[in-house]
């Protein structure tokens, strides 16, 4: 079982800055991916960003050159940064975490933390 607790949401003006960290409650280098989503209301969940254990990252295309997701292991956390930020990026933001045993892969979600960007 694998908890992760996202942080550091809030409400910003547009064009400004914010970054999310989420924390596990175990090494992410056990953790074959870890990646953030959101979802505002009516709207499906989807895909911001990604970083595997290896590195490899993935981005979605609205926020390609915008955001920026890292990984410090040492804190098993990681972090989106969040640049130039748009009305549209209004939502519920979740970490996710994709765990490997074996054959099986079991996802596990935090809580999400509120994004919200208006003037």
């Amino acid at each position: 079982q694998v908890t992760l607790v996202e942080s550091g949401g809030g409400l910003v003006q547009p064009g400004g800055s914010l970054r999310l960290s989420c924390v596990a409650s175990e090494s992410i280098l056990s953790i074959y991916a870890i990646g953030w989503y959101r979802q505002s209301p009516g709207k499906q969940r989807e895909l911001v960003a990604s970083i595997t254990s290896g590195s490899s990252t993935n981005y979605a295309a609205s926020v390609k050159g915008r955001f920026t997701i890292s990984r410090d292991n040492a804190r098993n956390t990681v972090y989106l940064q969040m640049n130039s930020l748009k009305p549209e990026d209004t939502a519920v933001y979740y970490c996710k975490g994709e765990k490997l045993y074996g054959l099986a892969r079991y996802d596990y979600w935090g809580q999400g933390t509120q994004v919200t960007v208006s003037s």
